[in-house]
């Protein structure tokens, strides 16, 4: 198939590569000139597991390129996903600028299209977004009807950082909410590839399928919220919360799954705060009360706020390392990274802080994160390093912030350094200088 792809951030390039990796020829179109160049020269403009090699392969081999130019990307394929970022606004409903535009922008170029073209949300998007405001705009600009000259469909995503090319290889299900047959009957094609015993697929109406990644990721953040409150109860009693939890995850007949039930920090990244605040913004405007889904986010700082005033400022020591700055082992995600925001308290308390975390280091220097490091967040690009023997010895409390692998063994290592740790990385450790968070 030919397709093209509108947004290159994290959806967006795992998804070219990967279906272009499948033998399609696809088109990756963004506003950003680095991150055009970055995939025309074969290189990932993120950090994540197999994702360069996957680009590498197949711009080589002729199959992906990138491009500023949407017209010629629209021209030149017949399926169009939408993959553009959905921010928060402040009051926590989801900025649809990027979507507008995109809309649009598709809109404008299938006005002079015969063909039959097909336009595929990525994005995680609410419900009633498709209906009210991208069809509503593609038809206008286009002077296209709906079903008649192009498909639209909802087609959700379940990418986790760190295993996204894993996860877009074997995903825990396939969701379609298309307009019509014709485009429901294409991507059951495009994703034949995918085991549907192993991944059930589901075709359904739009706006279910708009629901159901908020239905997820509502739920994973349900799930790291009451491990962690669980957590600090049997903190508060001197119970093992690890021994509880082994215990409670052990059933999965009721408890389903034991993946978000471990007792550890705050929530974070680029879906599970900005999708709880939209649908919780959501239920407002509708007049329905969702007091547990109200209180995640207020719970959830708690445990930034909470890390801070009963395990670091005790200690009453400035010189602080945080060692793992994303939100997750393996990748160079900052947004909405809870260990960004606990940085963001040791500044502004006048800590003398030092931050190790490579993928992020190899990110500004060559990545997409450059200019967002350099600008908004210079104050943390200063004490950023991929030096990690100095980051220790310059330190006497570590804050281990991710799992990531190398962060393992500290305690034993360096017995004389106060370590804290907000990943559970370790199982218990009997070391007067050693402190999990639950």
């Amino acid at each position: 198939m030919r397709i093209s792809i509108v947004g290159l951030g994290y959806v967006g390039a795992v998804c070219s590569a990967a279906l272009s990796n499948e033998g399609h020829n696809v088109i990756g179109v963004d506003v950003e000139q680095v991150k055009i160049d970055l995939i025309n020269q074969g290189k990932s403009p993120i950090i994540e597991k197999d994702l360069d090699t996957l680009i590498e392969k197949n711009v080589k081999e002729g199959r992906l390129r990138a491009t500023l130019d949407l017209k010629e990307a629209i021209e030149n394929s017949d399926i169009t996903f939408i993959a553009v970022g959905t921010p928060s606004n402040e009051n926590g409903n989801i900025d649809l600028k990027y979507i507008k535009t995109a809309a649009q922008s598709i809109g404008e170029v299938l006005k002079n299209k015969k063909d039959f073209h097909i336009i595929v949300m990525r994005s995680t998007v609410l419900p009633g977004t498709a209906e009210d405001v991208v069809i509503p705009i593609i038809e206008k600009y286009s002077n296209k009807k709906l079903g008649v000259d192009f498909g639209y469909a909802s087609n959700p995503e379940f990418l986790r950082e760190s295993t996204a090319i894993w996860d877009f290889y074997n995903p825990p299900k396939t969701v379609i909410g298309a307009s019509d047959e014709k485009t429901a009957e294409t991507l059951e094609k495009l994703y034949s590839f995918i085991d549907s015993n192993e991944a059930p697929l589901f075709k359904t109406e739009i706006k279910v399928a708009e629901m159901v990644k908020y239905a997820d990721n509502s739920w994973h953040a349900v799930k790291v919220t009451f491990g962690n409150e669980i957590g600090m109860i049997c903190s508060r009693l001197k119970i093992d919360s690890h021994k509880v939890m082994n215990i409670f995850v052990s059933d999965r007949k009721l408890n389903i799954s034991p993946y978000y039930l471990i007792p550890g920090f705050a929530f974070g990244g680029s879906c599970l705060p900005k999708d709880v605040k939209a649908i919780t913004y959501k239920a407002k405007e509708v007049n329905e009360k969702t007091p547990l889904l109200n209180s995640l986010m207020e719970s959830n700082e708690y445990q930034i706020k909470r890390v801070f005033k009963h395990f670091i400022e005790p200690l009453r020591d400035k010189k602080v390392a945080i060692l793992g700055l994303s939100f997750k082992a393996g990748t160079d995600d900052l947004r909405e990274s809870p260990i960004l925001e606990l940085a963001e308290i040791l500044i502004g308390k006048g800590y003398d802080l030092t931050i190790f975390d490579k993928n992020v280091v190899k990110a500004r220097e060559e990545g997409a994160a450059k200019e967002f490091l350099e600008t908004e967040l210079h104050h943390i690009n200063e004490r950023l390093t991929d030096d990690f023997d100095t980051t220790i010895s310059q330190s006497n409390v570590i804050i281990i912030g991710n799992n990531s692998k190398e962060f393992k063994g500290l305690a034993e290592k360096y017995p004389n350094k106060k370590i804290i740790d907000v990943a559970a990385i370790e199982d218990k450790i009997s070391h007067d200088n050693y402190f999990r968070i639950v």
